[in-house]
């Protein structure tokens, strides 16, 4: 499950990102073609995030769909698997969107002075 070492790496950089203040909520983009399992991912992350500053943070995740471009006829395709075949019956496609793993927003506790 690689999903634990991706799991690992985002708690470390929004750690780093939060400098010290605590984490509220998290909002991750997944794609649907990324070959990342959102459920394993929230899975991990509550083990991941314990004794840290993203302990006991809402994890939102949101699945980008796959969007490709036909090199043909310019047409947009919605997949729901890294290949698949245009109305015109072209299959090479040029990949748009849903390969993504990207940590959008953080949302961390204001400190009071």
């Amino acid at each position: 499950m690689h999903e634990l070492g991706i799991t690992q790496n985002i708690v470390a950089i929004v750690s780093e990102h939060a400098q010290g203040r605590k984490v509220q909520r998290i909002l991750l983009e997944i794609g649907k073609l990324s070959a990342i399992m959102p459920d394993a991912v929230r899975f991990c992350f509550d083990i991941c995030s314990q004794g840290t500053v993203l302990e006991n943070a809402i994890l939102e995740i949101k699945e980008i769909p796959g969007l490709a471009k036909c090199d043909r006829c310019g047409n947009s395709i919605i997949l729901n698997q890294p290949f698949g075949r245009c109305e015109c019956g072209n299959f090479e496609l040029h990949l748009v969107a849903g390969e993504e793993l990207k940590i959008k927003e953080i949302e961390v506790e204001e400190l009071c002075a």
